[in-house]
């Protein structure tokens, strides 16, 4: 079951990532790369398109037994190169319900 639900969520992410610009690919990349079991990521340049800002929802079981500001800790910290060049980062986290 855990299998078929990381392929879901795989290809949900290949949709998503089809139609992002790059800072957005380039961001989903590293965050799914840092948090592998996340089961629900979705990275917006809110902006305008010249990637001075976005926003970041992620679900993860990382997150569990976390309070909310060290979970947007853990997405500041997986980045922070990137952080470097943004004007904001706007961070929603979730742990997935059982």
């Amino acid at each position: 079951m855990q299998s078929s639900l990381a392929f879901l969520v795989f290809r949900q992410l290949q949709r998503t990532l089809s139609s992002q610009t790059d800072g957005e690919t380039r961001i989903a990349h590293i965050l799914k790369e840092k948090f592998p079991s996340a089961t629900s990521l979705k990275v917006v340049d809110i902006s305008g398109g010249c990637g001075a800002m976005y926003e970041v929802h992620i679900e993860s079981n990382e997150f569990k037994g976390k309070r909310t500001v060290q979970q947007h800790q853990l997405v500041n910290q997986a980045l922070k190169e990137e952080i470097q060049g943004m004007h904001g980062l706007r961070i929603f986290t979730e742990v997935p319900r059982d």
